[in-house]
């Protein structure tokens, strides 16, 4: 036998049996390690991929929320004084109110003083009349009692409002 390159056929065919060999032990290796390794990797490649699309979803949600808020912050100043205003107002409109009644309070008490004066300077005039009527009764009685001339009656008239005094007529 010729040895072709020194090599004999043992060692050629060995060499293809090992060759061979690795091959199926490639196509096995393949086909229970590789593979499930490149679904492995296929699935956590797949599962980054949606981490990173939830992300970038969320961030875009985080960030409409947070317009959302600073629109209301902006909106709590407007609020606050919308409701500071209507207070203000109600407290304006309680101070008319109170105000308004207060005045037709002391418009009744005016009125009602005003008609207490006119009562008792009724009740004066009376009480004044009636005490004509007593001094000239008095008058009369003693005029009548004494018949005399008008020097007597003056007199009398005199020693009369001296008795009465002068308090009565002052008042």
């Amino acid at each position: 036998m010729d040895r072709l390159f020194g090599l004999d056929m043992q060692l050629l065919m060995d060499a293809l049996q090992f060759g061979a060999s690795v091959f199926v032990l490639f196509l096995l290796g393949s086909y229970l390690l590789f593979n499930p390794v490149r679904k492995m990797l296929k699935d956590r490649q797949e599962g980054i991929k949606k981490n990173i699309d939830d992300a970038v979803t969320d961030k875009a949600a985080a960030a409409k929320l947070k317009e959302q808020y600073e629109g209301k912050l902006r909106n709590v100043d407007k609020e606050a004084e919308q409701i500071l205003s209507e207070a203000r107002q109600k407290a304006l409109k309680n101070e008319s109110k109170i105000i308004e009644e207060a005045k037709a309070e002391a418009a009744r008490i005016i009125a009602r003083a005003n008609e207490e004066a006119v009562l008792e300077k009724k009740r004066a005039v009376d009480e004044v009349k009636q005490e004509m009527i007593s001094i000239a009764s008095m008058m009369a009685a003693k005029v009548v009692s004494a018949s005399i001339d008008t020097k007597i009656q003056n007199s009398l008239v005199e020693e009369t409002l001296k008795e009465m005094g002068d308090s009565t007529w002052l008042s």
